[in-house]
């Protein structure tokens, strides 16, 4: 990891990184409580762990990342990101946004306020994404562009 993106996940992670991961962890736990929202809860860990430390990775859509569609990118990921938005993705996105407001107070908390917003889109629909280092993300997304 590079030393900004270490220093910038260390602030981070006082920033509302560390109450938003568990935010994220919480929900996940509810919906392990049923084995329906194992999927759900699944997705709740990965983007967990990402809104502890996101800085040098990027959410990427696993058909772009690994070039075939499969069930959470296909029309059941639609259907479980849609009960998602429901059920918890825009009680996590509204706390994301908090924060984010919380550190755009500041001129040097604004690339963190940015971080937020981010995670608050993907809140909204996490099914079908992956979290992996951003080069190999931009670079899965410029394959995907180019047509491979």
């Amino acid at each position: 990891m590079h030393a900004v993106n270490l220093l910038g996940n260390i602030l981070w992670f006082l920033l509302g990184g560390a109450w938003m991961g568990l935010t994220w962890w919480f929900f996940g736990v509810l919906c392990f409580l049923s084995i329906v929202g194992i999927p759900w809860g699944r997705a709740c860990f990965v983007m967990g762990e990402f809104a502890f430390f996101p800085f040098g990775k990027m959410p990427v859509s696993r058909d772009v990342l690994n070039g075939t569609p499969d069930i959470g990118t296909g029309p059941l990921g639609t259907v479980g990101n849609i009960i998602w938005l429901v059920l918890a993705g825009i009680w996590i996105a509204l706390g994301h946004l908090a924060w984010a407001l919380f550190c755009a107070v500041s001129i040097i908390g604004i690339p963190f306020a940015w971080q937020h917003v981010k995670l608050a889109a993907l809140a909204l629909c996490p099914i079908g994404k992956t979290i992996v280092p951003a080069d190999v993300a931009e670079a899965a997304e410029r394959r995907a562009a180019s047509g491979r």
